[in-house]
């Protein structure tokens, strides 16, 4: 629903690709780390898989950071404010 609603293209082939991972890993594992998707915003290519592999090797699930302009490692615009004027 989540990816859905924010545009994620592909979204059969990616929830196939979720079964097909839910047969490796568990279906409560998988459904773990959709959770934790859609919280973050994560819907790419890789990213379903990536969380299940992130969680075996992290300490605890902290803080979920969704991802938007405020946490973006792009310095933004205003050092071309003085370029073409």
């Amino acid at each position: 629903m989540e990816a859905g609603a924010t545009g994620v293209t592909r979204i059969r082939a990616k929830m196939t690709r979720a079964i097909e991972l839910a047969a490796v890993i568990g279906a409560a594992e998988v459904d773990k780390a959709l959770g934790l998707a859609a919280i973050a915003g994560r819907f790419g290519e890789d990213d379903l898989a990536s969380i299940p592999d992130h969680l075996a090797t992290a300490a605890l699930v902290g803080e979920v950071v969704a991802v938007d302009e405020n946490h973006s490692a792009q310095p933004g615009a205003s050092g071309w404010e003085g370029f073409g004027s």
